[in-house]
């Protein structure tokens, strides 16, 4: 099953969408009485889940417009630096030349604030004379569905309510020149993601392949079964003294292929467009201006 934050004729409304048919279906007409956000129906969703019939009816979903699945995430996104080796490898003399290593001691984890979120096909704002190096990251983003501290590794995908996309837009000489990433990562409008959120029972995260086109030329290729870290011990680290809850994300890194890594370095400029296909999920394109 995919959902989707739709507006819906002047009105946001949280979906069942199915993208084959083109067809969705708000909650709030399949659960009586339900007229919450992306938030509460990840933390509702067991309770009502039974009630989530797609069997008739249904709305053309070309007259809808897809807005971020969870608007403005109840806190900081997590996310994860170097956790494809071939990114490792190739920021290796760049961002990650103080960091340790050995790429497989632990994660790195930094956050992005919840403000930055921005839709498909939304424009991302390039900030002028803050920055001259912007740069794309498509990575695969893990939902938490059943929160929870000190989570196992091995309980770690009962969490998961589902996937969906984001691309870690990022300020390469911000994020280097303070050392802690959290200013290069957190400009305005540097947190595309979505359309859908696909459930954890419809996509297998751990098997699923994660590619980036800029301007059509294909950057980044990645497959899930090639992350440093898996999934179970992203959601275990995060989780470690830190309560999750639902609705928590989890970016997951990004495959090699950024503008940093090629030589020469290749920034975003005005026009650019940024498109990222995760399987199983959908695309997540966004304009840079």
């Amino acid at each position: 099953m995919k959902f989707a934050t739709l507006d819906n004729q002047g009105k946001t409304q949280v979906c069942i969408v199915n993208t084959e048919k083109n067809l969705f279906w708000p909650v709030s007409e399949l659960v009586s009485g339900f007229d919450g956000d992306m938030n509460q129906l990840v933390h509702a969703y067991e309770n009502i889940k039974d009630k989530l019939s797609t069997d008739s009816g249904g709305y053309d979903l070309s007259k809808a417009k897809a807005l971020a699945p969870i608007e403005r995430p109840r806190r900081n996104i997590f996310c994860v630096g170097r956790n494809y080796h071939a990114h490792a490898n190739e920021l290796a003399t760049s961002v990650f030349k103080d960091n340790d290593k050995n790429p497989q001691s632990w994660p790195i984890v930094f956050t992005k604030v919840p403000e930055c979120v921005v839709a498909h096909l939304d424009i991302v704002e390039l900030p002028g004379e803050v920055s001259q190096q912007i740069d794309y990251e498509a990575e695969l983003a893990i939902i938490i569905g059943k929160g929870g501290k000190n989570i196992s590794r091995d309980e770690a995908m009962g969490h998961v309510f589902g996937y969906t996309i984001v691309n870690d837009v990022t300020a390469r000489d911000v994020q280097i020149r303070h050392q802690q990433w959290d200013l290069g990562k957190s400009f305005d409008t540097f947190c595309p993601m979505g359309p859908w959120i696909a459930t954890a029972d419809e996509l297998d995260g751990s098997k699923t392949r994660v590619r980036c086109w800029v301007n059509g030329e294909l950057r980044q290729d990645g497959a899930t079964p090639d992350l440093i870290f898996d999934l179970p011990t992203l959601i275990e680290t995060c989780s470690r003294g830190i309560t999750l809850y639902p609705g928590d994300i989890i970016a997951t890194g990004t495959p090699a292929g950024v503008g940093m890594g090629m030589k020469p370095a290749q920034y975003l400029k005005t026009g650019d467009v940024v498109r990222i296909e995760v399987d199983g999920i959908g695309v997540l394109e966004n304009t840079f201006k």
